[in-house]
């Protein structure tokens, strides 16, 4: 049902012992079929915000059919899916990035169905040429954990809740010029808490700001950003927005780009926003971490497989790392290293929709130069990882379902060599959150995953997924990693076997800008894990989000 008005008959099967009352029955004789007219809204569709990765979607949507129905630029073939091959981010209605979003559509009052447009598109000239779109975001997170960080963490049953706002303002100045800013504030409680930190607890301060400028050029859309922004042109399982902590994780740089028919380019050069600073308005640049690269992306021709249509996106991609003190740490023989850690990435990654095939499959091959803190000794890095998404979308409608396979492998190293080449794959600006582990326990560095999954969407507005994934070690002389380190246990683990985390996530769009997320995970560390001093335990998430 897709809303409107929804006419039921009801037959008036006692009518001789009731008399009708003309209120009720619309004026119908007696004896005569009662016909109730009842208005219902549409059931808002859960692509509203849709996660990232491209595949496995809730609703497989197209890309003329995502820019009706959302508010992503005009990116022609790379509008598809959820629209991340655009470099943006997933955007429908709303976007990870609200500066992503295109409102322009508002400037006709007849296009105005929401109490929040009066917001999204405020003119400031009399052409509506100079306009100004606000946006915002409030999210109320909360956890609970029995046994956290594989049984590392203490206390146990730890409870802990997070609460941040993230509202901004986008000032267009004809078609070339923009100007967009985003305030966060955030803060965090509750009991057995750790980790808090900066990330968490933050007084208001400046999350985005930055200035764009947009041109034709050579027959593409082009463009330059400069200032404070978030990036997310990077495959999700590599690099993302920070979604745990409060803070989302943004950078201070240049970026640019042009978009063709099927080709587009970007290329950036940041430093990381410096947010350790708790007091108002003092977060600055840090320049003891890097991002700088080069995307390219390419739309081939579309096909047909299994009597279906299929399109795809191959990109080919440069990204590179520059991290000093813990960030760049690696492990050695008595611990932690610190240095100064070169990570160059070059990887590939094809992803689309074959028919009822949904795939992504990508590598990445990780070198460098490690140089340690204390006698700037060099230590060259080769390390690698492979990342697969595969699945079927099944041809009933009514569930949208999808069955896939997810598999990863971050390669590992040697900590007890003090030198030669280090093997241990970093990915020190965080994936998506739920990617691998919806727990974070497991993180990419010397890892390998094996995922299935099915996706079903009953309703519009409900999409549920189901995922196992079983965790190994790349090598066993090497530790096992979490976000941020490695663990210590208080035995020596010899097993090369983790553990299991069968995990389920519930999304539930309750209108157009309030939505639910649920996430609940066992984590079932094995035995060799256990005997070394590991718990298995159960997970919990909620996440509460107002977005306009």
């Amino acid at each position: 049902m897709r809303g409107g008005a929804l006419c039921v008959s009801v037959l008036a099967a006692h009518a001789a012992q009731a008399a009708p009352d003309p209120a009720v029955s619309g004026g119908n004789a007696p004896g005569q079929p009662e016909r109730m007219v009842v208005h219902m809204t549409q059931r808002p569709p859960i692509l509203t915000f849709p996660h990232a990765n491209p595949v496995g979607q809730p609703i497989r949507i197209g890309g003329q059919e995502n820019r009706r129905s959302g508010h992503q630029y005009d990116w022609g073939v790379f509008n598809r899916g959820n629209g991340e091959a655009a470099g943006f981010g997933p955007v429908g209605r709303y976007g990870v990035s609200p500066w992503a979003e295109d409102w322009s559509n508002l400037r006709d009052p007849k296009k105005h169905d929401d109490l929040f447009d009066a917001l999204k598109y405020i003119p400031l000239t009399r052409s509506g040429n100079v306009w100004i779109s606000f946006s915002g975001e409030t999210r109320l997170r909360n956890w609970f954990e029995t046994r956290p960080a594989l049984g590392t963490q203490k206390p146990n049953d730890s409870g802990r809740f997070g609460v941040r706002n993230l509202y901004g303002a986008d000032l267009h100045i004809g078609e070339h010029l923009r100007f967009f800013g985003q305030l966060v504030n955030a803060d965090a409680g509750g009991w057995g808490g750790y980790g808090y930190g900066s990330t968490y607890r933050k007084r208001l301060d400046a999350q985005q700001a930055f200035v764009e400028v947009k041109w034709n050029m050579l027959g593409a859309k082009s463009g330059f950003m400069f200032g404070r922004q978030q990036f997310l042109d990077a495959p999700s399982y590599m690099l993302y927005a920070r979604e745990t902590p409060n803070v989302p994780l943004s950078w201070d740089g240049f970026r640019a780009y042009m978009v063709w028919q099927r080709i587009r380019i970007d290329a950036w050069d940041f430093v990381q926003t410096d947010d350790s600073d708790r007091r108002m308005f003092h977060d600055v640049e840090n320049y003891a971490s890097r991002l700088y690269g080069f995307n390219a992306t390419w739309a081939p021709p579309d096909f047909t497989f299994m009597g279906q249509k299929g399109y795809s996106f191959v990109d080919a991609f440069y990204i590179g790392y520059k991290l000093n003190g813990s960030a760049g740490a690696i492990v050695g023989p008595k611990g932690a290293v610190n240095g100064s850690d070169t990570r160059n990435n070059f990887g590939m990654r094809w992803h689309g929709i074959a028919g009822p095939i949904e795939f992504s499959v990508g590598g990445i091959w990780q070198g460098g130069v490690f140089r340690n803190a204390s006698n700037n000794a060099p230590r060259g890095v080769s390390a690698y990882a492979i990342n697969s998404t595969v699945g079927y979308r099944l041809p009933d409608q009514s569930l949208h379902t999808f069955a896939g396979i997810q598999t990863d492998v971050y390669s590992g190293g040697n900590a007890s060599k003090s030198g030669g080449t280090v093997g241990t794959y970093l990915s020190p600006f965080n994936p998506q959150t739920n990617y691998l582990d919806t727990t974070t326990y497991m993180t990419g560095s010397n890892l390998i995953s094996f995922a299935p999954l099915v996706r079903i969407t009953p309703f519009k507005s409900v999409s549920i997924q189901f995922k196992y994934p079983l965790f190994w070690r790349d090598s066993v002389n090497d530790p096992v990693y979490k976000s941020s380190g490695y663990y210590k246990f208080a035995g020596n683990f010899r097993g090369r076997f983790v553990g299991m985390a069968p995990q389920v996530s519930v999304a539930w769009q309750i209108n157009t800008h309030l939505s639910w997320t649920q996430y609940v995970s066992r984590f079932m560390t094995s035995r060799a894990l256990n005997e070394a001093g590991g718990a298995s335990g159960t997970y919990y998430q909620s996440n509460l989000v107002f977005r306009f």
